[in-house]
């Protein structure tokens, strides 16, 4: 069965929606997009921090140049889920610049939004995930500022496929001088003597599950070595499509047992699907 999206304004079935070979965004990578969940909830359908997703896809959206109605995406999210029939549901919303030239200038180009909703499961799995510290770098913020930027993902995807390739889950990237960054898709954090701290890096991105697991652990946001990695007691990583996932292993340190982090992943859990009233202003009813 086909599924519905949103495509500039109106909504479809995804197979009938198509974009030319020739989408500057193809051969670029110039698009912003974000990845939301939606949940259900003892009131029905809700998405989960809508609006933080959306300001943090204006930022990108300001960083391309490409015009961005906040107002007009939310709408386009309910709508899709609404078409789909969608409860637990993976949210993407993608802007990019299509045709008009195939030059760096994107004065020319025009511009498309589109959403899309669909059956989602995490994508590090249900288990415990086995990392690896990567041998390439994180991009740094200098160069490519840490938004949703379709183009600098495909440093997460080169380091997911060398990690995947010595048998690994997950890559953990660290910087030139040994601080932890983040991983592929997630962002990290460590457990010691039951305190919660969040790794801080500024190529990291601003990841909005770490913000949320942060105010719920009351965890400290800070740098972090790796080797204050390596002897954390726990460690674990949080996003939108992971949620929240503790960490076996990173390389040949073993962890073992979690129980800060499942604590956390219980709660987290909670939350998103309306089982704590006093987060309810992080819900919005579909």
């Amino acid at each position: 069965m086909s599924l519905n999206l949103w495509f500039d304004g109106r909504i479809g079935p995804q197979d009938q929606t198509h974009a030319p070979l020739t989408t500057h965004a193809m051969h670029y990578g110039t698009a912003v997009f974000e990845g939301i969940r939606s949940y259900a909830t003892p009131d029905g359908a809700a998405v989960f921090r809508l609006p933080e997703h959306l300001e943090r896809m204006r930022k990108g959206a300001e960083a391309l140049g490409v015009g961005f109605d906040v107002n007009e995406a939310a709408a386009a999210v309910i709508a899709v889920l609404r078409s789909n029939h969608h409860r637990d549901a993976y949210v993407r919303p993608l802007l990019w610049y299509g045709t008009g030239s195939l030059g760096l200038d994107v004065a020319p180009l025009s511009q498309h939004l589109m959403v899309a909703s669909m059956p989602w499961k995490p994508h590090l799995g249900e288990q415990p995930v086995r990392l690896t510290v990567s041998p390439f770098r994180r991009n740094r913020a200098e160069a490519m500022p840490p938004l949703k930027l379709s183009g600098a993902y495909v440093n997460s995807i080169l380091a997911k496929r060398e990690a995947a390739g010595r048998g690994y889950d997950d890559a953990l990237f660290v910087d030139d001088t040994g601080f932890v960054v983040e991983c592929t898709g997630v962002n990290v954090f460590l457990v010691k003597t039951g305190k919660v701290t969040a790794v801080e890096h500024p190529d990291a991105l601003p990841g909005i599950t770490r913000d949320t697991v942060a105010e719920l652990a009351g965890a400290a946001s800070r740098p972090v070595t790796l080797e204050e990695l390596l002897e954390a007691d726990e460690v674990f990583l949080t996003g939108t499509s992971a949620e929240v996932m503790p960490v076996a292993a990173l390389d040949r340190r073993d962890y073992g047992a979690t129980p800060v982090a499942n604590q956390l992943r219980a709660r987290y859990l909670r939350v998103v699907r309306g089982g704590s009233p006093a987060h309810a202003r992080w819900l919005t009813p579909v």
